[in-house]
């Protein structure tokens, strides 16, 4: 999803027994009750309430346990007993130890997709034709940046490695195209400054949170601020896809500020119901994901607009997108991440599958090219179902799709 994207506010506790546990263990651990017992004292008008004091001890088992509800995707390092069964413990392990490695080989196809376009600007840079740099849309830069900058604090927060380094590859990449966009004055020096210093304060913060020396305060005003700034992006751009066919206005991303702002207070202020906080948690690693989203669907009615401009679409450019969002597929289906599910799945189905498909009906590309990446994409995919399955001792790879949507 880094090309293809938050966090709770109340209901997040950064520093819970499990995050504790968790970054003081060299292996992965869950928290399990092992006896609690209660005091009842005084039954006098000032009677107490019940008092539990439990007693924790550490049980070292795989770090993916179970299923959780969609809703609680962002939930970091969600310790649910699941189905598991304990005797396929090795197996289990072995596709978790796998399929982080498969999220860790992404970084290569995306990395690739970002090299040419590096080159291209620094020849033009050094050539003194930065007219060139003005056909990259800064803007379009901006919004894949934030969107990476919000899902790096996602996967930072959830403790999943490789795909923190999938987001930070993504920033720092497209960082650098827009610092070439600001040397040729293809983007305005105020904006730039702005978005280094943003850029320049979620990396620090992100890095000093996944290793747990970063204050809850802190923390949580950067979590309101990716909220509020998702959330009004998001619209702004959808909108600005379809103009000029309709009316040029700020006023969707405007709406959506407010809205944004309304709900993080009340959830500090604590107005709304736990589910209504976990929500607006949720709110900017869904409006990431959902950017990284509208790519495609961009893209496609660029294409019906212009289909002329779709010779210009590199097939291998689009290749390499399928595949560095299908090689984060198995992951987010292990760990039930059903928001990462859904964007690796859509950037990788719709973004890069579905712009082959308009090259091969276009006659861009060969028939063999098409096939091969039509054969290579459902192979992947039906491998990915069959062993989750498998490590899960499931009848049907459906079961694995229900919990990753329902939960357990």
């Amino acid at each position: 999803m880094a090309d293809s994207l938050f966090l709770p506010l109340a209901a997040k506790v950064p520093n819970d027994h499990s995050s504790l546990i968790f970054r003081n263990c060299p292996f992965p651990s869950r928290l399990l009750p092992s006896n609690s017992f209660s005091l009842q004292l005084n039954e006098s008008k000032n009677k107490l309430n019940e008092l539990a004091l439990s007693q924790y001890s550490l049980l070292p088992l795989p770090h993916r346990l179970g299923p959780i509800r969609a809703l609680d995707s962002d939930v970091p390092r969600p310790f649910h007993k699941g189905s598991v069964n304990f005797k396929s413990t090795k197996s289990y392990e072995e596709w978790d130890s796998l399929t982080a490695k498969f999220a860790g080989a992404s970084n290569i196809p995306f990395l690739l997709l970002q090299l040419p376009q590096i080159i291209l600007n620094a020849c033009n840079l050094l050539a003194g034709n930065k007219t060139a740099l003005l056909a990259v849309p800064w803007l379009g830069m901006f919004t894949g940046l934030l969107g990476n900058l919000s899902l790096l604090s996602y996967f930072a927060k959830k403790k999943e490695k490789e795909a923190v380094v999938v987001q930070t590859l993504g920033v720092v990449s497209i960082y650098v195209v827009i610092t070439q966009l600001a040397m040729a004055e293809a983007m305005p020096l105020p904006h730039f400054v702005a978005t280094s210093v943003v850029i320049g304060a979620g990396l620090i913060l992100n890095f000093l949170n996944y290793y747990g020396m970063l204050n809850a305060t802190i923390w949580q005003f950067w979590e309101d601020f990716t909220t509020v700034g998702g959330l009004s992006v998001l619209p702004q751009i959808m909108w600005s896809t379809f103009v000029p066919y309709i009316p040029n206005s700020i006023l969707p991303g405007a709406i959506a500020f407010v809205l944004a702002v309304v709900a993080v207070t009340m959830a500090h202020m604590g107005k709304l119901s736990e589910e209504g906080v976990k929500f607006v948690g949720a709110i900017s690693g869904w409006t990431a994901t959902l950017l990284f989203m509208w790519m495609p669907v961009s893209q496609v009615w660029t294409n019906f607009l212009n289909p002329d401009n779709i010779k210009g679409l590199s097939a291998f450019s689009m290749l390499l997108a399928m595949i560095g969002n299908g090689l984060m597929i198995p992951r987010a289906l292990f760990i039930r991440d059903f928001m990462w599910f859904t964007g690796s799945t859509w950037g990788t189905l719709f973004y890069g599958y579905g712009n082959i498909v308009c090259l091969y009906i276009f006659n861009c590309i060969s028939r063999d090219f098409f096939f091969a990446a039509t054969v290579g994409l459902i192979s992947w995919l039906g491998m990915a179902l069959w062993r989750d399955s498998v490590v899960h001792e499931y009848d049907s790879p459906i079961r694995s799709l229900k919990e990753l949507v329902f939960g357990s």
